[in-house]
């Protein structure tokens, strides 16, 4: 095939002529959607090059069958689309987020007057199974917390990372991303800039207060190297500290107690959500404390709960 040719293909039993994408109408819509995800949705970076990803793959496929623009599209090449994606081994899961991709770009697409037709709304997102997250119980996470030796300004860091992951159920990344402007320790509060921009006050515990006061008056002092840095948690250079470089170091104290294959980098924030619910804390306010969007996020800590119950009931019953 000589350079610049399109190949012909088969599609839906007729033989078409694909067309090279940049010739389509595709990639300045997929601009401006991806513009509206960032500058209106407030979108993270990550979700953003996610939708991009999966909607480059429709460009390209629907340029490949000879549609050159939205209108042109009908349901069939959606499932069409989707049974290639399948075909080339995508997970179930990966499926319905395209899916949910190409749902997003059709809403898009009516509300901007593009097309006067929503496209695949009626689509079944395939389903997948939903994994459980691990949790520590309330003893290993005990002897985690108790790893740092708060006697060096590193300690004393790590020692209040790690009672306020737990102690709050924040994300890393929203621990590295705090200020000083954000703690209000005499009231008990914190607030934190999660997913999509969404900010929150969540209120931290005794022991985590009081870890975050030590490190505050005694350990940060000495990483700081300029008086204008605002970052709560410093790395040894006096900057922030980024959200690689915190993970590191709770592996780190996950190793000397056995239990680094147990970790993830929401491990504490899924085990303080489950001992909260083990311990009687309503579901809706676990939903406000962990800034989830939705109600069945949350409800996968339910499922966690049931299976410590049986395990403790079996543990437990003398006629288990």
């Amino acid at each position: 095939m000589k350079k610049g040719e399109v190949p012909s293909i088969q599609y839906n039993g007729e033989r078409m002529i694909g067309l090279p994408v940049e010739e389509t109408a595709w990639p300045g819509i997929l601009r401006e959607y991806l513009v509206f995800l960032r500058a209106e949705k407030g979108l993270a970076p990550r979700s953003v090059e996610s939708y991009s990803r999966d909607l480059r793959r429709w460009a390209e496929f629907m340029a490949r069958c000879g549609r050159s623009s939205p209108q042109e599209v009908e349901r069939e090449d959606i499932t069409s689309f989707l049974e290639e994606l399948r075909g080339r081994g995508l997970s179930s899961r990966s499926l319905a987020r395209v899916t949910a991709s190409l749902r997003g770009l059709s809403r898009f697409m009516v509300e901007e007057g593009i097309i006067d037709r929503y496209l695949g709304y009626d689509l079944p997102s395939p389903r997948h199974p939903r994994k459980l997250p691990r949790i520590l119980s309330q003893d290993e996470v005990g002897k985690l917390l108790d790893q740092p030796i708060p006697e060096d300004p590193r300690g004393l860091r790590d020692k209040a990372m790690l009672e306020i992951l737990y102690g709050t159920g924040i994300r890393i990344s929203e621990m590295t991303g705090l200020d000083l402007e954000d703690l209000d320790l005499d009231e008990g509060e914190v607030r934190v800039l999660g997913k999509g921009s969404r900010e929150r006050v969540v209120p931290v515990g005794g022991a985590a207060s009081q870890a975050l006061r030590e490190y505050l008056n005694t350990g940060r002092p000495r990483l700081a190297k300029h008086p204008r840095q605002r970052a709560v948690f410093l790395n040894q250079r006096g900057g922030r500290l980024t959200r690689q470089g915190a993970w590191e170091i709770v592996k780190k104290y996950a190793s000397r107690v056995g239990l680094r294959d147990m970790m993830t980098p929401h491990t504490l924030r899924h085990s303080c959500a489950t001992h909260l619910l083990e311990n009687g804390a309503d579901l809706r306010y676990i939903q406000e404390l962990l800034g989830h969007a939705s109600i069945s996020t949350t409800q996968v800590y339910t499922h966690v709960s049931m299976r410590e119950i049986k395990r403790r009931y079996l543990e437990a019953h003398p006629r288990a």
